[in-house]
């Protein structure tokens, strides 16, 4: 049966901070879906994908069809786990509009483990090769430099974890 309160879970961390880990383990709750970016971009944009701008295009067009589902998923009264990056402003706007359509609770979860950590875990999880994306310790790098973290004006609550999982 549906929870009467659901709950949107957002994650906000760098590449390889364990964000995956938090959302699988959120996921397990009763009456929790979890949607995933990653294999959402690479079941529909696999082949375009192949630079930082195409990440930016694709995951554009994802997050407009994405919001008004998971206005519905929450409507519903089930818990989402949205395993989609919450690292700017701007992503995190994207979901405070997905917040503003429904009576859903919130919980931004913030991955903050140094920068070696994450680059000793993408090393192995581009070693064990099960995850959809390849990244170089350069796209890490790239990418990294857009990461801001919330801040108190962005008024969501933050739930943070400080071993990065």
């Amino acid at each position: 049966m549906p929870d009467p309160s659901p709950t949107l879970h957002m994650l906000c961390g760098k590449i390889a901070a364990g964000k995956s880990t938090v959302a699988a383990s959120l996921a397990s709750a009763p009456g929790t879906v979890l949607i995933t970016e990653d294999d959402w971009l690479n079941a529909l944009f696999a082949d375009e994908l192949h630079t930082l701008p195409d990440y930016v295009r694709c995951a554009s067009r994802l997050r407009r069809i994405m919001a008004p589902h998971v206005v519905a998923v929450l409507n519903a009264g089930v818990s989402v786990v949205l395993d989609f990056p919450a690292n700017t402003v701007e992503q995190r706007a994207w979901m405070r509009g997905i917040l503003d359509q429904t009576t859903a609770s919130h919980q931004l979860h913030l991955l903050e483990p140094p920068d070696e950590v994450c680059l000793v875990r993408l090393r192995a999880r581009n070693r064990k090769g099960g995850h959809p994306f390849a990244v170089t310790e350069d796209q890490f790098r790239q990418i990294s430099s857009h990461f801001i973290p919330p801040t108190l004006e962005e008024d969501f609550n933050v739930i943070r974890h400080d071993d990065g999982g």
